[in-house]
Parts: structure tokens; C-alpha cells; sequence
């Protein structure tokens, strides 16, 4: 019977439209007529015979949550609740959509705050910064109501508020490792679901804004799954939290924007217009060099006496040939003690003079921080690793991907089935899988080494140089395809079990001959005499 009352609020009002008119001298509403108007009016249709609106609608508690929201709203804007809004920034705030996603916060994030409540810790601190944002979320929508589609730069800076608590939540996840970093991961990650009111069109680089939330979800749910699995015979109130979380965006979020914004935020074509980051101060510019110094106050010469001056360098050499003089003329005749053999200074041995130290400049890495993540719920992301021997991906499956990227002297092992492997940019870099459903690449790699455990229906090595394969009885089928590589050498295993590795070079130089109206390529072989 409660889902019928937004149908009455129009009826409402027509009754008692004291309620929403404003004050001639305040120009503010009226909050302490809602609630017992309210009141009177149910009882008067249900004098009128209207069994939508019985008595036990008023013992609906998600009833009494709206009015009580909606008492505190109008209170907000009465004489001494808080800052006053204009005509404009008030009817928004009464706009059904806005009532709605109080509807959505009342129930979905009050449950979560709920059930965070009961296990307190940081778990309760992150629900906190969730409740924050939707608090964020709904101040936006208000004034995306009154405001014009502001610019790129421009809606930067309108969603900076909610963009500065995500961020707080971000550094929740970062650091030492909490006990509850699954349950941080993912509410902090499920937040990425409210920049839905960022879309601005099928042009804007991101998905639709349904679509955009149940995407979201799916990178907070790994997280939120690990929750469910460690707590389901421990803790009811973490498993409660968990479910609770999930419900807020599916399908409490996803649902309010299907019945309000399917097409993204509608922006006001009349309001005002959204102020935009101020442009950044242009660095100031290298001063210009000073004047050359003037001649100098105390000098005697005239220029008639500088410029009969002798001649240096190179003039003074032109002028003596055009003399006409004799070009030995002016040379000085090399006595014995001169010339080299009788040197008194020459010695047998050549002193190691001091040698130029080269200062190179500091180089700095354009790397970006270490990663060892699942994105998405599809793609392991492991980049920037370096000199970690200990890199493990566990819980994986054979729908998900690894990518291995800029990772130096490190070795990670792959424990289960996936369906992808690329290893890329790699230097001195091991990798050991144990089953791959498509293919394992190794692309512009140096010196990597690769173990296959279990199955790989293709190993493929492109432009590497320095490449060791290392495969298992039941890969020994697999097909490897190389390109501009060098050094590649696959290890089998002997036929014995106590047997050893037996080594295979993969030729590296080919013979291409015209035969018969094609070419032939062959690999060169060579052979030591």
C-alpha cells in the first residue's frame, strides 16, 4: 500500500497547499504543517472510502522514514535550519527523483550503516565515506536540476566534492595491509559506480549509466565474494554487510536510475551556469639576459687606435699571406733540444692522466607503482614488479586473463587455470603457469624464462631476445611460434623420470631459395668441424 503514496502527493497538495506555498515575508516552507497534514489527510480519504490509504499505512516503516526525511528537508529550509536555498534550489530538492534516492539511501545504505554498526572498526569507517558519497551524489543531482551542462573542465570541477571522498576512501586501501582489506577493497571500489553522473553521451568515453553501475559492481564483487567465503560460517553481521553492500547498487542504484536517468543527468537548459576550474598561472617566463656592459669609462683608446691594433687568429694569418712576404720568413729556426728524440721530459712511460669523470644525470623511472590486482573481475593486472620472487596469483579461474607488464627480475607463479598469458616488456622476468585455455605471448622481452606445467595449445615469442621454455609431458604438443627472436631454447622433459631436461634451440637464421615459382625458406644449420 506504501509504493501508492507517491501517487498522492499531488492529491496532497491540491488539499492542503499551505503546506508548499511559501511565506510572502520569508519566502521559506512549512515544515511543521507536513506531518499533521499529512495525517489528515489519510484519515480524511479514508473517510471517503479510499482503502488506498487505511490506518496501517501509518505503521509502515519505510513511510515513516520518508516523512521524516521530508520533515527534515522542509525543516532545512525553514527560518533557523541552516542556510537558506533559493526558489529554484528548493523545488529541486522536492523533485520526485530526489525523493526517490532518499527512498534509496533510507533503505539500501541504511542497511549497510546497519549492519557496519554492529562489527565497528574500519569496517564501519569505509561504510561511513559510502554514505558520505551517496551524500555527495544527491547535493549533484540537486544541482545538475538548476545548473547548465557545464564544459569538460567544467564538470571536473562540479564533481569534485564527490570525487574528493572517493579519493579519502582510496586511502583506506593503501598501506600496510589491513584485516579487513577485503571489506575496504570493496565498498571503496564499488564507489566508481557513482560517476554514472558523469556520462554525458555516447561520446564520452564511458558506458551507459546502467550499464555503467553493473561494470562498477563487478570490480568491487571479487572483493565482496572474499568477504562472503571468509565470514559465512564466522560472523553473521560481515555476511549481512556484504549482501547488504551489493544491494545498494544492485539493484537499488541500477533501479533508480532505469525509473530517472536512463539516458544520464538531465542538465537545466535556463540555470545557471557551472564555474569552471580558474586556469593555472602561466610559469613565469626565463628573464632576458642583461645588456652587454658599455665600453668602459676608463679606457683611453680611441677606435682609430683599436683598430690599428695587430690582428689575431685567423685574420691575422690571411693578412700575412696577402703580404707577399716570404711564407718561411717569419719562422723560427728548431734547435737539437727541441726536437723530440732529445726531449729531456720523455720518459718510457705513459702516465694514466686523470680521467674525465662523466656525470650522467639522473635518470628517472617513468614507471608507474607496482600492481598486483584483478581489474574488472576478467583481467590480472601484474606491472612495475621488480626484483619480487615471490609473486603468486591464487584464486584465478579459465575465464579471467593475466597481464604481466614492466617487470624486471621477479618470478610469479600462476596457480590454477586462466585463459590468457602475456608477459610484455619484461626483463630477467620467470613466469610458471599451470594450465592456459588460449595462449601464453611473450612480446619485446629480455632474457624471460616460462614453465608450463600443465596444457598450452600455443606458446607464441615475438621480438625477444633470450627466451627458455620449459614444458611438461603434456604440453610437449604445444605449438610454438616465434618472430623476430633471438635465442630461444625449449626444454623437454627425458624419458625417464630420473632423466635430464633435454635442451632444443629453436632456429634463429633461415635460407630462403626460389624454387619451382616460389620461395622455399629452410633454417640454417650450422656445424663444427
Amino acid at each position: 500500500e506504501s509504493s501508492n503514496i507517491p501517487h498522492s502527493l499531488s492529491a496532497f497538495q491540491s488539499t492542503f497547499p499551505q503546506t508548499f506555498c511559501t511565506s510572502p515575508h520569508n519566502n521559506k516552507y512549512s515544515p511543521d504543517l507536513l506531518y499533521p497534514n499529512f495525517i489528515l489527510f489519510l484519515e480524511i480519504e479514508r473517510e471517503r472510502g479510499g482503502h488506498r490509504y487505511s490506518p496501517r499505512v501509518l505503521m509502515d516503516e519505510k513511510l515513516i522514514q520518508r516523512l521524516e526525511s521530508a520533515v527534515s528537508r522542509l525543516e532545512a529550509l525553514s527560518v533557523g535550519g541552516g542556510p537558506s536555498l533559493g526558489d529554484g534550489e528548493a523545488a529541486a530538492a522536492l523533485d520526485p527523483s530526489i525523493f526517490a534516492f532518499d527512498d534509496l539511501r533510507s533503505q539500501f545504505v541504511g542497511r549497510v550503516c546497519t549492519a557496519a554498526e554492529k562489527i565497528g572498526g574500519q569496517v564501519l569507517d569505509v561504510t561511513k565515506i559510502v554514505e558520505e558519497a551517496f551524500e555527495a551524489q544527491r547535493e549533484l543531482l540537486i544541482k545538475i536540476k538548476e545548473t547548465q551542462k557545464p564544459s569538460m573542465s567544467g564538470l571536473a570541477e562540479f564533481l569534485k566534492p564527490l570525487n574528493d571522498v572517493i579519493v579519502k576512501g582510496t586511502k583506506m586501501t593503501e598501506g600496510r595491509r589491513s584485516d579487513f582489506f577485503n571489506h575496504l577493497k570493496a565498498a571503496v571500489d564499488s564507489l566508481t559506480a557513482l560517476a554514472w553522473i558523469a556520462y554525458t553521451g555516447k561520446d564520452c568515453g564511458m558506458s551507459m549509466p546502467i550499464a555503467h553501475v553493473e561494470e562498477s559492481w563487478q570490480m568491487a564483487e571479487f572483493y565482496n565474494n572474499k568477504v562472503l567465503v571468509e565470514f559465512r560460517n564466522k560472523d553473521p553481521n560481515h555476511v549481512e554487510w556484504a549482501k547488504a553492500l551489493k544491494e545498494i547498487y544492485l539493484p537499488g542504484l541500477r533501479d533508480y536510475i532505469k525509473s530517472h536517468y536512463p539516458l544520464g543527468p538531465v542538465w537545466s537548459a535556463t540555470g545557471k551556469v557551472a564555474v569552471s576550474a580558474p586556469p593555472k598561472a602561466p610559469a613565469p617566463s626565463r628573464p632576458m639576459p642583461p645588456p652587454p656592459p658599455p665600453a668602459s669609462l676608463f679606457s683611453s683608446e680611441s677606435p682609430q687606435a683599436s683598430s690599428s691594433r695587430p690582428k689575431k687568429g685567423m685574420s691575422a694569418v690571411f693578412d700575412e699571406i696577402n703580404s707577399g712576404k716570404p711564407v718561411t720568413g717569419g719562422l723560427r729556426k728548431v734547435t737539437d733540444d727541441m726536437k723530440t728524440k732529445n726531449r729531456a721530459d720523455r720518459t718510457g712511460v705513459i702516465s694514466a692522466g686523470e680521467k674525465e669523470r662523466r656525470v650522467s644525470s639522473p635518470s628517472f623511472s617513468k614507471a608507474g607503482p607496482p600492481k598486483l590486482e584483478l581489474q574488472m573481475g576478467r583481467k590480472w593486472v601484474v606491472e612495475n614488479q621488480i626484483g619480487r620472487k615471490n609473486l603468486v596469483i591464487d584464486d584465478c579461474d579459465a575465464k579471467q586473463s593475466v597481464y604481466i607488464f614492466g617487470c624486471k627480475d621477479s618470478v610469479l607463479q600462476i596457480q590454477g587455470k586462466v585463459n590468457n598469458i602475456t608477459i610484455d616488456k619484461c626483463t630477467k622476468m620467470g613466469v610458471v603457469f599451470s594450465d592456459v585455455v588460449a595462449a601464453c605471448e611473450v612480446v619485446n622481452c629480455n632474457g624471460v624464462e616460462v614453465q608450463c606445467q600443465g596444457s598450452a595449445p600455443t606458446i607464441s615469442v615475438d621480438n625477444t631476445t633470450g627466451c627458455q621454455l620449459y614444458l611438461s609431458k603434456d604440453s610437449l604438443e604445444t605449438s610454438i611460434t616465434t618472430a623476430k627472436s633471438s635465442e630461444i631454447n625449449v626444454l623437454v622433459p627425458g624419458a625417464g623420470a630420473d632423466s635430464d631436461w633435454g635442451e632444443h634451440a629453436l632456429p634463429q637464421q633461415f635460407s630462403h631459395v626460389y624454387k619451382n615459382g616460389q620461395f622455399v625458406t629452410t633454417p640454417v644449420s650450422h656445424s663444427g668441424g
